[in-house]
């Protein structure tokens, strides 16, 4: 989330992030069509339905904790994922293959069809999608009500940049996009909105203070309080499973002079994401506890529904270059365990509300070298 769909384009471009597609579709890449037997049945509290949507792909023998993997998406650029409260439906953003404009719009999909809907105008840039506790509402970021067409992507000039459009609000808007309401209007980057699994509050990332730092507030745009107070990146949080404490990416310059490149990027609305660590907070700021320390560029740490460890996205095996896993870890560091072993890009993991599934985007699989799609896989959290 959080700008790194956009960053997984322009690292493919640059020849930093992405390797080469896998090959065809249907059986000569190794794909079983989807057919009843190979849907999954999906339980929870109250909950009873089919998993139809996308086509069974193989299992990787390496993966352990990943069983019935399907791909969900086809083609064009997709991630950021994330399950509905009820874990019937996903929101994630897409630019697809064939689409007008380069630029991302929020989607909703239904797990048991596989039917897709658009939720955000279909103009500017867009990113961020997050469901509100009814299922009804999608809270998300857009540039639209500025300019209907994608803003300017930054120079690579000055090396690997992230933007960081301070024309990017917090809208909210019904799955069918009607009902659109503004949640923010402060001439800042507003984005990287999640909610509590309590439904109670969202967090978010602004720089309405002069620099990138989490804020939360309620479900209304009312009651805002900045939660960090520190020289440097603070952003892509995820409150944990009981709403006490917030995962979330950080890189905060250690030298003068890292401390004035930040701050020069910065006032040209840029960040340099090379280097991204994780930490833990409670959910009012205090607290932070450092998980990484690595080099890398690690990214998007969900809860597990444990809340004692997260699964995250990072480069460590290769940092500074184009081969991201998923990984496990801790909340205090330690017990690091590799979950994914592909050579392409594997990023934006997230559990369901019930534990059962994992959804995340990955290169696998592409028709076109480049490509980023959604799957999904029962999530196996025993290994015999």
């Amino acid at each position: 989330m959080r700008t790194l769909s956009y960053a997984i384009r322009i690292l493919t471009l640059v020849g930093i992030i992405l390797a080469s597609a896998c090959g065809g579709e249907g059986e000569e890449a190794g794909i079983v069509r989807s057919s009843a037997p190979a849907s999954i049945v999906a339980h929870g509290p109250g909950l009873d339905f089919v998993i139809g949507a996308g086509i069974r792909v193989p299992d990787n023998p390496e993966e352990p904790r990943l069983k019935n993997v399907r791909q969900l998406t086809f083609g064009g650029e997709n991630a950021e994922a994330y399950f509905s409260f009820d874990g019937t439906r996903l929101v994630f953003q897409s630019t697809p293959r064939d689409a007008d404009q380069d630029c991302d719009q929020i989607y909703v999909m239904d797990l048991a069809t596989g039917e897709t809907e658009l939720v955000s105008t279909g103009e500017g840039r867009t990113t961020c999608g997050y469901f509100y506790p009814g299922g009804n509402q999608v809270i998300f970021s857009s540039t639209h009500h500025y300019d209907p067409f994608c803003p300017a992507r930054p120079s690579m000039a000055q090396g690997y940049v992230w933007p960081l459009y301070p024309t990017f609000d917090l809208f909210l808007a019904n799955l069918d996009g009607s009902g659109l309401v503004q949640l923010t209007d402060t001439g800042a980057y507003d984005a990287e909105a999640t909610l509590s699994p309590l439904g109670d509050r969202v967090v978010f990332t602004s720089t309405r203070d002069g620099d990138l730092e989490l804020y939360s507030m309620n479900l209304d745009g009312s009651d805002v309080r900045r939660l960090t107070f520190r020289d440097g990146y603070d952003g892509g949080a995820f409150f944990s499973p009981d709403g006490s404490r917030i995962g979330f990416r950080a890189h905060y310059p250690e030298t003068e002079q890292e401390l004035a490149d930040y701050r020069r990027l910065l006032a040209q609305d840029m960040i340099r994401p090379s280097r991204v660590d994780l930490y833990v907070m409670d959910a009012d700021g205090s607290n932070q506890v450092r998980l990484t320390d690595n080099g890398a560029a690690n990214f998007a740490p969900f809860w597990h529904p444990s809340g004692d460890k997260l699964i995250f996205s990072s480069n460590l095996l290769e940092p500074g270059g184009r081969h991201f896993e998923l990984f496990l870890v801790q909340d205090d560091g330690t017990g690091l365990e590799r979950i994914t072993f592909d050579d392409e890009f594997d990023g934006f993991p997230m559990f369901s509300p019930d534990g059962r599934f994992i959804v995340w985007a990955s290169n696998r699989y592409n028709e076109i070298s480049g490509e980023t799609n959604v799957f999904i896989a029962e999530w196996v959290e025993r290994l015999d």
